[in-house]
């Protein structure tokens, strides 16, 4: 039998709205986070850049400033120019075509339409996500060096301290293997609508997501630190294909081409506490007792008009990015896939986040580690498993040193 949530729904939304006065509680917070989409919406018009942008030689020479560091923590995302090399993503580019090609994965992903079934909208399409996740490209973007040094800076913008001691290591990451998105021009199949990964209803329900958000549920979001990460690798979500089992302080992709505005691309909400609206809304009197705005376990948690509308008018578009650059995001910040590509060139990336070296992540290492010997799919994901015979799959020779200890193979 089906596992129905509706009963802790409600039991759980009884439980916090006796935190604080529930309804004043969300006028205040609603005035904060409207203030802030009315000031995105002010910069976008006036043509001013909204989403920060970092330099990757800047985090190489450990020479970010102050100012910039705390534009990413207000923003929730940044854009790191420049971590690979344009030529060698070009090559990597190039690489995972033929990879996908020489082994016919578009006759062997139709005839296992339908086992993934978070992307079951693109089972009659061309894939525009690609269930693939040890080619060479993928493995070697995920053990660089850059890529490392690009996870460490962006770890170290939390406070790591906890009630029983350092959250996670800033400053070693486990890999996280995901997909590819190879979007071609004119592809209408790929539309997301705001949401939020890691977690949906769990973020009210879940002990640990309650002790992240206690102040937002009592009331006070002058107190809500998003970067505090006490608690954050305690969380445990409902299983599900759609759903991260590791903890992520950042999600984020690499470009393999050039994209941006119009070439159906990511869009952000760029404030990082406008959790606290999406949490407080769904407390309100006008949501039934046994709803919360529509979350539902193994689902991502969505932002919808009905609900949502006013905070979603601050959603922006990524700038232009190329070959090697990266974008990255908060997990509390909403992100949405334009509906339409209507851009002339294809929109590639490699999805590659950040997720430190914690007990949670750890777990999940071994077993991705695996599936990776095996050329299964990682352990997350739809068990498409088309790599197991796949020629030019990466093997435990391409991994480096660092490689090995980002998959768990070696001592972090």
């Amino acid at each position: 039998m089906e596992f129905d949530p509706r009963s802790t729904i409600a039991e759980t939304k009884r439980g916090l709205s006796q935190l604080s006065d529930i309804r004043d509680s969300f006028a205040k917070c609603r005035d904060t986070i409207l203030r802030d989409v009315e000031a995105i919406k002010a910069d976008v018009a006036a043509e001013r850049p909204v989403i920060p942008e970092i330099q990757y030689r800047q985090i190489a020479n450990d020479d970010v400033d102050e100012i910039s560091r705390a534009l990413v923590r207000q923003r929730g995302c940044v854009i790191v120019r420049g971590v690979f090399d344009p030529t060698q993503a070009d090559e990597w580019n190039d690489e995972v075509g033929a990879y996908i090609d020489r082994n016919d994965y578009l006759t062997k992903a139709k005839a296992k339409a339908g086992i993934d079934k978070y992307f079951s909208a693109l089972d009659d399409a061309t894939p525009q996500i690609f269930g693939l996740y040890w080619s060479r490209p993928q493995v070697m973007a995920r053990q660089a060096e850059s890529m490392a040094l690009t996870k460490r800076f962006l770890n170290r913008l939390y406070d790591v301290a906890a009630p029983m001691g350092q959250e996670f290591d800033p400053n070693h990451d486990f890999a996280y293997a995901d997909r590819l998105r190879r979007r071609q021009p004119g592809d209408t199949t790929l539309g997301l609508s705001p949401h939020m990964d890691s977690g949906s209803y769990e973020r009210w329900c879940d002990p640990a997501y309650q002790a992240i958000y206690r102040s937002i549920y009592q009331g006070d979001l002058e107190s809500f630190d998003p970067w505090k990460a006490a608690f954050r690798t305690q969380t445990r979500e409902y299983s599900s294909p759609a759903v991260c089992s590791m903890f992520r302080t950042f999600q984020g992709w690499t470009a393999l081409t050039t994209q941006g505005p119009g070439d159906g691309t990511l869009s952000l909400l760029p404030i990082a506490n406008s959790i606290g609206y999406m949490l407080l809304r769904a407390l309100q009197d006008d949501v039934a007792e046994d709803d919360l705005c529509g979350a539902w376990p193994g689902r991502a948690l969505g932002a919808s008009p009905e609900w949502h509308g006013e905070i979603l008018e601050g959603m922006v578009s990524i700038p232009e990015v190329h070959p090697g650059d990266t974008v990255w995001w908060h997990p509390d910040v909403l992100h949405s896939v334009a509906n339409e590509h209507s851009g002339r060139d294809y929109a590639n990336v490699i999805y590659i986040g950040a997720s430190p070296v914690c007990a949670k992540n750890e777990a999940y290492a071994h077993k991705q580690a695996d599936a990776f010997m095996a050329g299964r799919s990682a352990p997350d994901f739809a068990a498409e498993d088309y790599e197991i015979d796949f020629d030019g799959r990466a093997a435990i020779d391409d991994l480096t040193d660092l490689g090995r200890r980002q998959m768990g193979l070696k001592p972090a």
